[in-house]
């Protein structure tokens, strides 16, 4: 395919860009012949970033950490699926109006039933950012009710355990917890902290299923531990193809079949 001038753009705006959703979101133009290309930017200025995108104008734009919160200042509405969990990931652009979207949320829902989680399991997660929110908004609609919120800042962190109805800590004290989740940075690649675990290997010791939500790398270090204990792990580029094809379709209006998604989902690993 070739960019013309009619072409759209979408984009992606992250400390760290990746390029799982470069290579999702062009897979799927080119699979379904859609004159649309994607393109991930690192944004020195997040409200100007946000200004290009109303003025170009960029009709879809997707948010990741640490703007998800930051964002909700500049766009003009708020979906509910944003609005009750205070976190943005996706903006659409109609005309110049702003639209704010989470799909994260939709992600984290559609795992928990994929991999048939009981709400009576025990969790603990790590985080208070807008990733954290939406994990632990999921669970809380999709009836778990047993569940730490693990966070060093002592604000956020006890606002969203009383927000969602679980309890705070900050550190993990208890050991018994069933499933551990990490919300926050730590593993990801190109920060300080892209060689630490989520959680002490004790603690993944007493567990019996992981699930990192972070994409960059596919295994963290998290999750290989995880696996070299032989425990049952969820990747978090299994959440990020997921909410990526929600936003896929809020820009489009197309959802691909189901062996089209799979293939771009795929390619979005390879890169």
């Amino acid at each position: 395919m070739r960019i013309n001038k009619d072409t759209t753009l979408c984009m992606s705006l992250a400390a760290k860009p990746s390029n799982f959703g470069t290579r999702f979101h062009n897979y799927l133009y080119e699979a379904l012949n859609l004159n649309y290309v994607y393109k991930a930017f690192a944004p020195t200025d997040l409200a100007q970033a946000i200004a290009g995108v109303r003025g170009l104008p960029v009709r879809g734009c997707a948010i990741s950490m640490p703007y998800k919160e930051a964002v909700m200042a500049l766009v003009d509405e708020m979906d509910a699926s944003a609005t009750a969990i205070q976190s943005v990931n996706t903006i659409v652009n109609t005309n110049g109006v702003l639209k704010a979207y989470n799909t994260d949320y939709i992600a984290i829902a559609k795992i928990i039933e994929k991999y048939k989680i009981s709400p009576n399991t025990k969790f603990a997660l790590k985080g208070s950012g807008g990733m954290a929110k939406a994990v632990a908004f999921a669970l809380k609609n999709s009836g778990f009710h047993n569940g730490i919120i693990v966070a060093k800042n002592a604000v956020a962190g006890q606002e969203l355990a009383q927000s969602s109805g679980f309890v705070w800590q900050k550190e993990l004290q208890d050991n018994d917890v069933e499933l551990l989740i990490n919300a926050t940075p730590v593993g990801m690649v190109g920060t300080a902290f892209e060689q630490d675990l989520a959680f002490s290997e004790m603690a993944i010791a007493n567990a019996s299923l992981i699930f990192d939500v972070v994409a960059l790398p596919e295994q963290t270090p998290f999750i290989q531990t995880a696996q070299v204990q032989g425990k049952r792990v969820i990747k978090g580029s299994e959440v990020f193809a997921l909410q990526a094809l929600e936003q896929f379709y809020l820009y489009t209006g197309i959802y691909p079949d189901q062996r089209t998604f799979q293939a771009a989902a795929e390619f979005s690993r390879a890169g």
